[in-house]
């Protein structure tokens, strides 16, 4: 009953909103290849729209377009360093006007997760599609609107006023409650788990490594959780197999993967059965070769504030053939547990995943967080809050080091008392020489 009209109060609060979800609900009933067919159609308006509308795409898509047909293969890339550089030239015009409207459009900005933090525009109707595409992805785990969603969120932006959170911080309407989890301490993990006993929530949702740490803090100190949970929702970082694992066993439900960025959210998110299926009534996504890597482009279907063709966001992955028996039309990917900056590379030329690094500290169940640090081609540095490994087992990690990457890589190990996260609140797993120069050593300011 409380649910219900929980419901009926956030429908009249946000009606834009709801329109938006009713609308993604239609076109999730579609078959797949009326869907695909319609992800063509989205897909030609909005290289027409961008070419018309904006002077980077006039500037770059008139070379490829002839009488408004394209080989979308011969269109250029965006890169991060094209947005940041261009950025004002990305603002779509008014259609009667040779200039942007920037009445109702703001900046909002990333992270920098991917080594290049940038700006981009946004508007109010692409916040409220972004929170309908979020509540469509809720809705896979059983979730109607009106339940109760506790957030666990790193970011200290989005839980300010006008943040993406922060207007429902205790938000009864909402039914949604965020805890400002940027930084914290072993007692408020507890704290936080007690609290999940006591709000009694039906979905929980924040940072990979976050939950992952509340998980541990819930096992540990053998914390019963509430019956009423039906998923756990990771979002902003790379969920790893033992994180999942200790989610499920700490929550005793099911782990939702999402995948998208704050400059195009929603691209892909997990079902019932565990498999990652790509929105594509709201993006066009490729995996392209570049170098070693399956790079992941991706262009948003909505967007005609800011259009963004064939944007490389800096992850890897792939698209999957086959259909899921879930019932859901859109397709499958596969995430790569790798951002481009993640990799490790030797003098040699050789480049090495970051699973590699993640697989060796396997079965440390005392290590509470680490981080790995690429300093130079011959140096690598572990930060560890844990104990002492002992010497042993640093000498087994060196020799596997010497043998699988470099025989020349070195190892140096720092124990902390905190791994610092990224000015997004995301905790990084593995930085490469790439990023090197923006890495402090432990006890440089």
């Amino acid at each position: 009953m409380i649910a219900r009209l929980r419901h009926w109060l956030h429908r009249r609060r946000h009606p834009l909103r709801y329109a938006h979800l009713d609308a993604l609900l239609r076109t999730q009933a579609l078959n797949r290849e009326d869907l695909l067919a319609r992800q063509q159609r989205n897909l030609a308006d909005i290289v027409e729209f961008a070419a018309a509308h904006t002077p980077y795409y006039a500037e770059t898509l008139s070379p490829v377009l002839k009488d408004g047909r394209f080989d979308f293969n011969e269109l250029p890339v965006l890169k991060k360093d094209d947005v940041i550089r261009r950025l004002d030239d990305l603002l779509a015009r008014h259609p009667d006007q040779n200039q942007a409207d920037r009445s109702q459009a703001k900046i909002g900005h990333t992270g920098g997760s991917t080594g290049k933090p940038l700006a981009f525009w946004y508007d109010d109707a692409k916040h409220e599609l972004m929170r309908a595409g979020m509540m469509r992805s809720y809705q896979l785990s059983g979730w109607r609107p009106g339940q109760k969603i506790l957030n666990f969120w790193g970011a200290r932006q989005d839980v300010v006023p006008g943040g993406v959170f922060g207007a429902q911080l205790g938000d009864f309407v909402a039914a949604e409650h965020t805890i400002s989890a940027y930084e914290y301490t072993e007692a408020q993990l507890v704290e936080w788990a007690r609290f999940i006993q006591r709000y009694r929530p039906v979905l929980l949702q924040g940072y990979a490594s976050v939950l992952a740490e509340v998980a541990r803090a819930v096992i540990e100190n053998g914390l019963a959780m509430p019956k009423t949970l039906l998923g756990v929702y990771s979002t902003a970082e790379v969920l790893t197999d033992a994180q999942r694992q200790r989610m499920r066993q700490a929550f005793g439900c099911k782990v939702f993967n999402q995948y998208g960025s704050r400059e195009i959210p929603n691209i892909a998110c997990e079902c019932s059965r565990g498999k990652l299926h790509v929105f594509t009534d709201m993006v066009f996504l490729e995996s392209r070769e570049i170098g070693d890597e399956n790079r992941l482009l991706v262009t948003s279907l909505t967007n005609r504030l800011m259009p963004m063709i064939r944007y490389d966001i800096g992850d890897s992955g792939r698209l999957l053939d086959g259909e899921c028996d879930c019932g859901l039309p859109f397709p499958l990917m596969k995430m790569d547990l790798c951002r481009q900056n993640d990799l490790i590379r030797t003098r040699s030329g050789k480049t090495v995943h970051p699973s590699y690094f993640n697989r060796l500290l396997y079965g440390q169940t005392q290590i509470r967080q680490y981080q790995w640090v690429q300093r130079d081609l011959n140096r690598l540095e572990l930060n560890l809050v844990a104990p002492s490994l002992g010497s042993e087992t640093l000498a087994s990690l060196e020799a596997s080091i010497r043998r699988d990457v470099d025989a020349r890589m070195a190892l140096k190990v720092h124990y902390l008392d905190d791994i610092p996260r990224t000015v997004s609140g995301k905790h990084r797993f593995v930085i490469g020489i790439d990023e090197q120069q923006a890495v402090s050593k432990p006890g440089e300011k």
